[in-house]
């Protein structure tokens, strides 16, 4: 079962066209900011496996380990685009440098590939 958070996001998104996030856009513009909460949602509502560091996670739990390399980006006015999201927080592991890997049918990819994939679909339809 979703969390209520979750439910209540997807809820904003769909009933305003507008996407929200818990936290605040630094340097991310309208653009960006919708891009990136869809992108979040994307990973939250996956039903892929999320392999950080050797271990699996769920959708839910690797947006919101998404969602914290976010706020951490956005204090540190790091992040000004979902192109910036993807590499600084969607890719690797901040720690060891790891590429983020996502198992989606038994087929492995890098989390960078697969986010910009999903980006690139966004942008097509988009106004």
């Amino acid at each position: 079962m979703l969390p209520i958070r979750h439910i209540a996001t997807a809820a904003l998104v769909i009933v305003t066209g507008v996407a929200t996030c818990p936290v605040a856009w630094a340097e991310l513009d309208a653009a960006g900011q919708r891009e990136v909460a869809a992108l979040l949602d994307f990973v939250g509502h996956s039903h892929c496996t999320f392999i950080r560091n050797g271990k699996s996670y769920g959708a839910a739990e690797a947006e919101s380990h998404l969602v914290d390399k976010l706020r951490y980006l956005e204090r540190t006015n790091k992040l000004n685009s979902a192109e910036d999201f993807i590499e600084q927080a969607g890719s690797r592991s901040s720690l060891t440098g790891k590429p983020y890997l996502v198992d989606c049918d038994g087929s492995e990819r890098t989390s960078a590939e697969w986010l910009t994939q999903e980006l690139q679909q966004l942008r097509q339809v988009q106004p």
